[in-house]
C-alpha cells in the first residue's frame, strides 16, 4: 500500500484551506448584500407618481391666474381688456407673445415649462374694437384638465354666480357678460376652451 508523500498532503491541506476561505468570502458577501437591501428604504410609489405629475402638469390654479391676468382692473373682462376696447389698447395691455394679427382678430400665446399652451384671441369688429374673446388652453393630461375645469368653475361662479351646466359645457350669464367654458379634450389631446362675449348677443368668437 502506497503512503501519500508529504508534498501531496500539503497540497490537499492547501486546497481545503482555499475552499474554506472561498466559502467564507461568499457568505460575507451575501450577508452584506442582504444588509444593504434591508437598509435601503423602499421607494414610495405615490411619491414617484406625484413627482411625475408635477413634472408633467402645472399647478392649474396658478395656470388659471396666468390666463386671467394678475390684478385685473375693475370692469375689464379678461387680461385687462373689455368689450369695445380698441386694438391699440389690446396691444399695449397684452403681455403674451403675439402670433397672429389679421383683419378680424389678434392672437397671443404663452407656453409653460411643462409645454402647456394658452392661446388668446381677441376678435374685433369693423371699427377695430374688441367684440369677443376666446381662450384655448392645451394641457398634458386628463387630471390637469379636471383640475383647471374645477378651478375655472369656482372662479367664474364666484364672479358671475351659479352657472348653467350641460355635459362638457358650463355657461355663466350676468352683468352683460356671457362666459362659456368647454372641455374640448379628444383622445390624448386635452384642454379647455373659454369664450367671453356680451350677454344677450350671439357668441361671436369663431368655433
Amino acid at each position: 500500500m502506497n503512503t501519500p508523500s508529504t508534498e501531496m498532503k500539503h497540497t490537499s491541506l492547501f486546497k481545503k484551506l482555499l475552499f474554506t476561505c472561498l466559502v467564507s468570502v461568499c457568505i460575507i458577501a451575501c450577508n452584506s448584500k442582504t444588509q444593504e437591501e434591508t437598509d435601503t428604504p423602499a421607494t414610495d410609489s405615490s411619491a414617484i407618481a406625484d413627482t411625475a405629475q408635477s413634472e408633467l402638469n402645472s399647478n392649474q390654479s396658478a395656470l388659471l391666474e396666468t390666463m386671467l391676468g394678475t390684478a385685473p382692473a375693475e370692469g375689464t373682462i379678461l387680461r385687462g381688456v373689455s368689450f369695445g376696447d380698441p386694438v391699440s389698447k389690446v396691444k399695449a395691455t397684452e403681455t403674451f407673445e403675439m402670433f397672429e394679427e389679421v383683419a378680424d382678430h389678434l392672437g397671443y400665446t404663452m407656453e409653460t415649462p411643462q409645454l402647456e399652451t394658452i392661446d388668446v384671441q381677441y376678435f374685433i369688429n369693423k371699427d377695430k374694437k374688441v367684440e369677443s374673446i376666446r381662450v384655448d388652453v392645451y394641457l398634458n393630461s386628463a387630471d390637469a384638465t379636471k383640475q383647471l375645469w374645477n378651478a375655472g368653475k369656482a372662479h367664474f361662479t364666484e364672479q358671475y354666480a351659479a352657472p348653467k351646466e350641460e355635459g362638457k359645457v358650463v355657461t355663466w350669464n350676468k352683468n352683460a357678460v356671457r362666459v362659456n367654458m368647454e372641455d374640448v379634450s379628444s383622445g390624448k389631446d386635452y384642454g379647455l376652451k373659454f369664450e367671453f362675449s356680451p350677454a344677450g348677443a350671439a357668441v361671436l368668437a369663431k368655433k
